[in-house]
């Protein structure tokens, strides 16, 4: 069962991430340095993108350095992941479906010492792969319109180094120092009258952000834990191409030019969570997390930056009545999530919400397992300029782990 399950993984996810370079990405990446990347380890993306408070004991639990205090002794841990999206894109006039293949993440951690322990782990950040066709935009204070036409390509990956450590029994503090880096291009073209103006804009981008994190054991059922990211500004430079046609001359403002732009900032991010669990074989986990995009004060041609608010909320059952059968060491989950989104477009919150279910099949007596879940959800709203997103999503994730530094007792 072991070989198998490796197997069939690995060809699955080597066919994903063949196909990572042919994103096609939400609308809504046309903003800032486009949709914000949700990457989750292990078996977090069936329990709703919740597990704040878990701690990091039987797989790699990215939402929280703290956990990596509770890895444990001299087991090695290895997690890579993708995922399958097909997405629906509605306005009031129209319809199109996509189809959406990515990669999600590929991860390693190992405990330092007796309480402390660290990883590492490369993930995308943001993707800015769009393409809009004659959108109709009014002109400020005035009656008249223009058309946009755009598309874009790129975005930021997410370069991450934690550690943990554990006081005692019950308390465990983490840091991560992440590196972002990245770039996104830009194709713009504005039809106004009879005047066509075309933007070709490369935008580079690099920054350091710094996440805080804790956990604490109340007792053996129940864990508290909280995260704080902190704000951070993304330096960036451009290259751009101006030209403009009108009566069918061509005229080239700018070719090539090189030049700061506006720095991407991203905000204080506070989150709170908590880990319950019922009769040893269910589990509860909750979060709630806060980000204060208004304070960045940033906005966009099209839309503004907002306060955003998440609401996850998830369910995990392992019946285990038979260690010695393999479909009762099988992990069942699932979970709801909530999003107040962060852009504003017209005064209208572009939010999501996503409900998800998965499995956790196990490989051999180890931790190793092979994540599956499946997500539907909505995004955005029909609207005079907003689109609403409905999608399913498989994810896909091997967590295998191995253990290191034992002596052999018999040689």
């Amino acid at each position: 069962m072991k070989s198998k399950i490796v197997y069939l993984s690995c060809f699955i996810l080597m066919s994903i991430t063949s196909f990572s370079q042919s994103i096609s990405s939400s609308p809504y990446s046309l903003y800032g340095v486009g949709s914000l990347y949700d990457s989750d380890f292990g078996e977090i993306p069936s329990i709703g993108s919740s597990g704040m408070a878990l701690p990091s004991n039987t797989f790699i639990n990215n939402l929280n350095p703290a956990s990596l205090g509770f890895l444990p002794q001299n087991h090695f841990m290895f997690d890579i992941g993708g995922k399958a999206i097909m997405t629906t894109y509605q306005s009031g006039s129209r319809s199109e479906s996509r189809n959406n293949f990515q990669f999600s993440h590929i991860a390693f951690a190992f405990p330092v010492s007796k309480n402390s322990g660290f990883s590492a782990s490369l993930r995308p950040y943001s993707s800015s792969t769009f393409k809009i066709s004659n959108l109709k935009l009014p002109i400020e204070n005035s009656l008249d319109y223009y058309y946009i036409t755009a598309t874009g390509s790129g975005g930021l990956n997410n370069f991450d180094l934690s550690y943990g450590y554990r006081f005692g029994k019950k308390l465990s503090l983490g840091a991560t120092a992440s590196v972002l880096f990245g770039n996104t291009n830009d194709n713009r073209s504005f039809l106004i009258l009879n005047s066509i103006t075309s933007i070709q804009k490369k935008t580079n981008y690099s920054g350091v952000r710094a996440t805080l994190g804790a956990q604490y054991k109340i007792d053996s059922t129940l864990t508290v834990a909280t995260t704080f990211k902190v704000p951070t500004q993304i330096k960036a430079s451009k290259v751009q191409t101006v030209q403009t046609v009108a009566d069918e001359v061509v005229t080239t403002v700018e070719s090539n030019v090189a030049s700061d732009t506006d720095d991407y900032y991203m905000p204080l991010e506070m989150g709170i969570g908590i880990s319950k669990r019922f009769k040893n074989n269910l589990n509860m986990t909750l979060d709630y997390e806060r980000s204060l995009w208004s304070n960045t004060k940033q906005s966009e041609l099209y839309g503004d930056f907002v306060n955003q608010d998440r609401f996850a909320l998830g369910f995990t059952y392992s019946p285990k009545k038979n260690i010695r059968k393999y479909w009762d060491r099988v992990q069942y989950a699932t979970g709801v999530n909530f999003d107040t989104g962060y852009l504003e477009v017209d005064g209208k919150r572009v939010n999501n919400a996503a409900i998800s279910f998965g499995l956790s099949l196990p490989i051999e007596n180890t931790y190793s397992s092979l994540n599956i879940s499946y997500s539907y959800g909505q995004k955005g709203r029909i609207s005079d300029n907003l689109i609403k997103e409905n999608y399913h999503k498989i994810s896909l994730n091997l967590s295998l782990d191995g253990i290191w530094f034992v002596k052999r007792k018999i040689e």
